[in-house]
């Protein structure tokens, strides 16, 4: 058993290390290059390529949509 010096000496590293940990690697110049660069890799800015694709689904989609409509009108007389 050590003396209250010793205790009061773990219980200081106990506190002051994860604060200090905290401290240093919540800096934002230490990651604020690599969080850019990760949300580009995953959303990827708009290309015009990707905006046609998305319209070309949706007038897939509303087509679809009106054949269901008209087939349950149909259905309906």
């Amino acid at each position: 058993m050590g003396t209250w010096t010793l205790e009061v000496a773990k219980m200081a590293l106990y506190i002051v290390f994860p604060v200090a940990l905290f401290h240093y690697f919540n800096q934002p110049q230490y990651f604020e290059d690599w969080v850019v660069e990760k949300k580009r890799e995953l959303f990827p800015p708009e290309t015009e390529a990707k905006r046609e694709f998305q319209r070309t689904l949706e007038e897939i989609k509303s087509k679809q949509n009106l054949k269901v409509l008209e087939n349950l009108e149909s259905v309906k007389k």
